[in-house]
């Protein structure tokens, strides 16, 4: 009672002083700021879709474009100074228009088949190299592309120093009128490059590129690769190396590192090229012989060996999530944030977890 009272004495005292001395209308009290809205997880990877399993790999990047910033649809090749020769399926509008609605970026890889010296002529030709270029953007521009990759491989296999430097600053007279031209088109320019170390990458400058690209590629695979000895196909010791050297010429948010979700094969002793497996169709081998599984302490990779129904003694090593942990934590601790993967659909679904930070279902 007490309060209804007094509460009556109040409206009614406030009435009275509102009609006695009219003044301005009360200022309404500021609505609670909305809280924020959670911000969405950083998109940290970037991935490779293999022309020759498109569909397989187009669904794989929609399943977790919330982890992807930039797919490259493996579709182009050079084959001379003027000519682009496209894959099959290449520039595919519904897998491009796909991607985009999923936010992500559609930057596709354009591959070389030209030999050291062809490259190293075209590139220190001034008129060839902007017709090289010229072609380039052509493809850059027959699609709503957001880029290009440009992954020159081939044109590094030589054990000659003079022709080496060639290949290396003919490249980088390449790839700085090439980023150059992209940009003006407001296009992402991408270059994937072996890691540098004492015994490869030589023909690349990474200091130049990582000044002239948005993104430069580490391939973090193929230590070991088809016609080599059984061995792992990347280690941490290895990205210890790599990572040190890259770390110091180029900025880390320009660093990408690409881990693979493949392996080899080798029959022991044949000297007959390993046939390359899936990080998928290596644990379904190993599971249909019943092999255990072994994750080698030095190298952090799993392998397991067999003998066949020929009586053929194999080796398989390869890379799987419980690997790419151990890669991982080098790359945090040098700061690099950025990886890729060699490719879309090799990988089993438990490596997501392991590039998100998160944890990975073990053996």
């Amino acid at each position: 009672m007490k309060t209804a009272l007094l509460a009556a004495l109040a409206a009614a005292a406030t009435l009275t002083l509102t009609a006695a001395a009219p003044g301005p209308a009360p200022v309404p009290a500021p609505a609670p700021a909305a809280a924020p809205a959670p911000a969405a997880p950083a998109r940290t990877v970037s991935a490779w879709l293999p022309w020759w399993d498109i569909e397989v790999g187009y669904r794989d990047a929609l399943a977790h474009a919330d982890q992807l910033h930039t797919v490259s649809p493996f579709w182009y090749a050079t084959a001379s100074a003027t000519e682009v020769r496209s894959e099959t399926g290449a520039g595919d509008r519904r897998v491009i228009d796909g991607l985009h609605a999923k936010g992500l970026k559609v930057v596709p890889t354009v591959t070389e088949s030209l030999r050291a010296p062809a490259m190293a002529d075209l590139m220190n030709d001034p008129a060839r190299r902007t017709a090289h270029v010229d072609a380039l953007v052509r493809v850059t521009e027959s699609r709503s592309y957001d880029g290009l990759d440009l992954d020159y491989e081939v044109m590094t296999e030589t054990e000659d120093p003079a022709l080496r430097e060639r290949v290396r600053t003919g490249y980088n007279a390449l790839t700085r009128e090439l980023c150059t031209r992209l940009h003006a088109l407001a296009k992402t320019c991408v270059i994937t490059v072996m890691p540098r170390t004492e015994d490869s990458g030589q023909a690349f400058d990474y200091a130049h590129l990582g000044s002239v690209a948005d993104r430069l590629r580490i391939m973090g695979y193929n230590l070991r690769n088809a016609l080599g000895k059984p061995g792992p196909l990347s280690s941490t010791a290895w990205y210890e190396e790599f990572l040190a050297y890259a770390t110091a010429r180029v900025p880390r948010d320009k660093l990408e590192v690409a881990l693979p979700a493949y392996g080899w094969n080798w029959t022991v002793g044949s000297g007959a090229r390993a046939k390359h497996v899936t990080s998928l169709e290596a644990e379904e081998l190993r599971r249909g012989i019943g092999a255990d599984y072994a994750l080698d302490p030095v190298s952090g990779t799993p392998h397991f060996g067999y003998t066949d129904e020929d009586g053929d003694e194999h080796q398989v090593w390869y890379q799987d999530a419980n690997g790419s942990v151990t890669h991982l934590a080098v790359l945090a601790r040098y700061g690099v944030r950025g990886t890729g993967l060699w490719a879309l659909g090799f990988e089993e679904p438990e490596l997501w977890d392991a590039l998100a930070g998160g944890d990975q279902g073990g053996r």
